[in-house]
């Protein structure tokens, strides 16, 4: 079947409205979550080939967030989906007024390789649970990954959930449809393609990209959780991470403790006898690796460095400068900079100067630094005293802000995005008539005292 028959297809069956039933929708949330676990075994094979994920690091950061936003929708649809009554004026008064949540109808999912298959569900859970239909894109660079969700989308009916595999050629030959929304996950760079592309028919999209997502660590910190945490939220998935922490942005006083408290929390996570572990993801591709490599100034490794084909060891690079090449973009990858400052509130406002980054952090004992950083970084969302764990909590929005991206998803946020929020306002026999003419002195004076027009 060709990409517009597909296309054409899931219009049809979103058009005989057979995505509207509220049970019905739950159904589908089960037949996928059945599928999931039929096939987590070939889902474990396929990461292990495409970056060579642990099992443990799958059930942790890509089956467990499909299977917990499916059971948030199964507990929670019936809520999200029910009328909302709201208030009316005097303009209006009396009426009754309530917000009515449709879908919008064909749904484009288009998925990322760095977590190829939350990236690829989680919006799909939302899109589906929202009453759409989905066609989702996942990406070339991890194929294995895609033919599993391939085999997954068989579950379905024919019309409702489909996956198109491939690459460059498909995805534009997907974005030149006319699609009801598009959900897009990936590089800033692409992200303009893809928003150019959804102009030309007006589709409403969410983007989420990424950014270089500063992690401040003050004097006041405790440096035993701080790198602890930093080294995990680095190094997961081999930094191939959109909320990573990009660059460590320490006061100097406490630079050197915590550097060498980083360097043996990499030692005792990643390495056994100064062997990087069989477990550690590795970079996706060789062209990934090759951009990284340049990244790295050798003169100012502290730990690391090295690679072993796509296996790129966990790299500290100390003594960084903003002017250095490894600070000109998103790094992706298990380098970990790290930058020092001499006063908390210069450096914020350095961070401020520079792009809104998709996650920031810090980690801090003091309140008013605590507050000063929340009220005065912008950034999608903010970890303190912890890193990435944010958006693993369905109850708080996970987007973007500025060239990190716009709108949200997770738990409700995803129902919001993947709805229309409509009005619908009923008015009975008895109305004022105010608004019609002829236009009096005496209906002008009333006009004003309800609108309060001319009151100061």
């Amino acid at each position: 079947m060709t990409i517009p028959e597909l296309f054409s297809l899931q219009q049809q069956y979103f058009a005989a409205s057979r995505t509207k039933d509220i049970n019905i929708r739950k159904e589908n949330l089960k037949t996928l979550k059945k599928a999931l676990n039929d096939h987590r075994l070939d889902i474990y094979k396929a990461f292990k080939d495409d970056l060579n994920k642990s099992e443990f690091e799958v059930d942790a950061s890509e089956l467990s967030m499909c299977i917990m936003e499916i059971d948030y929708f199964l507990k929670h649809l019936k809520s999200l989906s029910k009328r909302k009554k709201v208030g009316t004026n005097l303009l209006n008064f009396p009426s009754k007024n309530h917000l009515y949540y449709e879908p919008y109808g064909v749904a484009l999912v288009i998925a990322p390789w760095n977590y190829p298959l939350q990236l690829a569900l989680v919006p799909a859970i939302g899109a589906l649970a929202a009453g759409n239909t989905v066609i989702l894109k996942p990406s070339e660079y991890a194929p294995k990954v895609a033919e599993v969700l391939s085999v997954i989308s068989d579950y379905f009916e024919d019309g409702l959930f489909s996956v198109v595999t491939g690459g460059i050629k498909e995805n534009q030959e997907l974005l030149d449809l006319p699609f009801d929304y598009i959900f897009f996950t990936g590089s800033t760079n692409v992200g303009r393609i893809v928003m150019e592309k959804a102009s030309h028919h007006l589709t409403p999209l969410t983007l989420e990209l990424g950014g270089k997502s500063p992690c401040v660590v003050t004097a006041t910190a405790d440096l035993d959780i701080a790198a602890h945490r930093i080294t995990w939220a680095k190094f997961l998935n081999a930094g191939q991470t959109c909320v990573a922490v990009d660059y460590v942005y320490v006061d100097k006083k406490v630079k050197d403790q915590l550097i060498k408290k980083i360097i043996a929390e990499i030692r005792k996570g990643y390495f056994d006898d100064d062997v990087l572990s069989k477990d550690f993801v590795h970079v996706v591709n060789e062209k990934q690796l090759n951009r990284l490599l340049g990244l790295i100034d050798q003169s100012k490794v502290v730990f690391g460095g090295k690679n072993d084909g796509l296996y790129l060891e966990p790299t500290v690079i100390d003594n960084v400068a903003f002017d250095d090449k490894i600070m000109q973009e998103e790094i992706f990858g298990p380098l970990l900079p790290i930058v020092e400052y001499d006063n908390f509130y210069d450096a914020v406002e350095i961070i401020r100067k520079m792009d809104r980054p998709l996650a920031s952090y810090i980690f801090s004992s003091d309140k008013k630094e605590i507050t000063y950083f929340e009220e005065n970084v912008a950034a999608g969302s903010l970890g303190i005293n912890d890193c990435i764990m944010m958006l693993t909590n369905h109850h708080l929005p996970f987007g973007g802000i500025g060239k990190a991206g716009f709108n949200s998803y997770h738990g409700k946020y995803s129902f919001r995005i993947f709805s229309h929020e409509k009005a619908v306002y009923e008015k009975g026999r008895i109305e004022v008539q105010t608004k019609y003419p002829p236009y009096t002195e005496k209906k002008l004076k009333m006009l004003h005292s309800i609108t309060k027009i001319g009151k100061k």
